[in-house]
């Protein structure tokens, strides 16, 4: 597709993490950018700021008439509109040029060298500490992010136009319509089976989307993974590895081994061993390409996360009160880790709320086990996205799987009241659904 013949721009489901990053990437190349989205949120504001028309009603009508024109409007939808939605049937019943989040994605980075960083969990944070080691490199680059990183309050970084940094999702296979340059595999965990039936599927997905790498010698896997490629981890045997591992007021220390050499004296910030694997295949990625060591040394340790990423927002020595994305048993363990490993010995209350009935009724048994590690756990109703309940797959349901005996089911309007009542030292919100919403009303009830 030549972008330049598109003057406008519509974004149906212009709220989504991965949509509005598309809508400010255009908007930076100088397109007229609108959209319809189902409810208002912070990043709709944000974007309405930039001058981008919002509205949050499917009605045709509300489009203005300059959206109309087929030969210079491109119409970009997320998979997670419904069919039968208005305005996605007008463009497509017109003729007009309507096209997967994923697929423009894939147009605007193919002529580009593109880092592509997948996994079903770690995608957003090891993607952004990659956009950030290349901006600190000052690269000819721009990352689109599945999350607002801390350091730039935004999931667009721009700095040019020859390198992309991009999130390769698995979800609905997207992640095949992407042509890397370089490309990582941080996990290949069971999830999203509502779209691949099997675990054997989703895995297949990601050998196929290996293969779309052009020389094989490009690709870093996680130690362990069922993929052939430059392999890192804290094994000692990977090709990257992490080494002499200590903690200093919170901050990792340690040397990186690469297969050339030993990096000394690395620091990084974010806590949890899972984030020390982000941080290492990111540094790895970068270094292979070229990237001054020095430079990349600096990037980790001026990293400061991502929103949503075990984000702090109280830190205090009797208070702690932690947000986090986690919606997988494996990322909720991953929390857990992390939070033990730099308070050990302390209560910790969780909240959490389930995202997707399919998901909570494929890994109830999993789910269980990894709730049940917290001393304390309130449960908020599934959050449905775009599913419709699922007969019996409640949070009562999956409650009764888990063997924590101080658990219980709440409502939003008493996630305050419980926690109040709680002598848990650490509390911890965690769901991928809009529990993030709650964070700062909780916030400033208990701080």
């Amino acid at each position: 597709m030549d972008f330049k013949s598109i003057h406008n721009v519509y974004f149906i489901g212009i709220g989504g993490i991965g949509m509005s990053a598309l809508a400010r990437y255009f908007k930076e190349t100088g397109k007229n950018i609108a959209g319809y989205d189902k409810t208002p949120t912070k990043i709709t504001k944000n974007l309405s700021g930039l001058g981008i028309d919002i509205h949050y009603k499917d009605d045709v009508n509300l489009i203005d008439e300059s959206f109309k024109n087929t030969n210079t409007t491109l119409v970009v939808y997320t998979p997670a509109v419904q069919v039968l939605h208005k305005e996605l049937s007008f463009f497509i019943s017109n003729g007009f040029a309507v096209k997967k989040r994923a697929e423009v994605l894939g147009l605007i980075t193919e002529n580009t060298f593109c880092f592509a960083v997948a996994g079903t969990h770690g995608k957003t944070t090891t993607s952004s500490i990659l956009g950030h080691l290349l901006k600190v490199c000052n690269a000819d680059m721009t990352a689109f992010l599945g999350g607002i990183t801390e350091n730039y309050h935004s999931n667009l970084i721009v700095n040019g136009s020859k390198i992309s940094v991009v999130e390769a999702d698995e979800f609905d296979r997207s992640f095949l319509q992407l042509s890397p340059d370089m490309a990582c595999v941080t996990s290949m965990d069971a999830d999203h089976l509502d779209i691949y039936g099997q675990a054997d599927e989703l895995e297949k997905s990601f050998i196929d989307f290996s293969n779309k790498l052009s020389d094989k010698s490009k690709l870093f896997v996680k130690e362990d993974l069922a993929l052939s490629g430059i392999t890192y981890g804290v094994d000692e045997k990977s090709d990257y590895s992490v080494q002499n591992v200590k903690i200093k007021n919170g901050t990792y220390h340690f040397d990186i081994k690469t297969p050339k050499e030993i990096v000394k004296n690395v620091r990084f910030n974010l806590p949890g061993q899972h984030n020390l694997s982000n941080a290492l295949v990111a540094f790895a990625m970068a270094y292979d390409y070229g990237f001054c060591k020095e430079e990349l040394i600096k990037g980790l340790a001026s990293f400061k996360g991502v929103e949503r990423r075990f984000t702090y927002h109280i830190k205090r020595d009797d208070l702690v009160f932690i947000d986090d994305y986690a919606h997988h048993p494996t990322e909720i363990t991953a929390v857990y880790q992390a939070i033990t490993e730099m308070y050990p010995g302390e209560l910790i209350m969780a909240v959490f709320q389930p995202h997707l009935y399919s998901r909570t009724q494929d890994f109830s048994e999993d789910f269980a086990v990894s709730l049940s590690q917290f001393d304390q756990v309130c449960l908020l109703d599934i959050y449905p996205a775009r599913e419709l309940p699922i007969k019996g797959v409640t949070s009562e349901w999956l409650l009764g799987k888990m063997t924590n005996d101080n658990k219980k089911v709440i409502a939003k309007k008493e996630i305050v009241s419980e926690i109040k009542k709680s002598n848990a030292k650490i509390i911890l919100t965690i769901g991928a659904g809009d529990i993030g919403a709650e964070v700062s009303k909780i916030k400033n009830e208990i701080e």
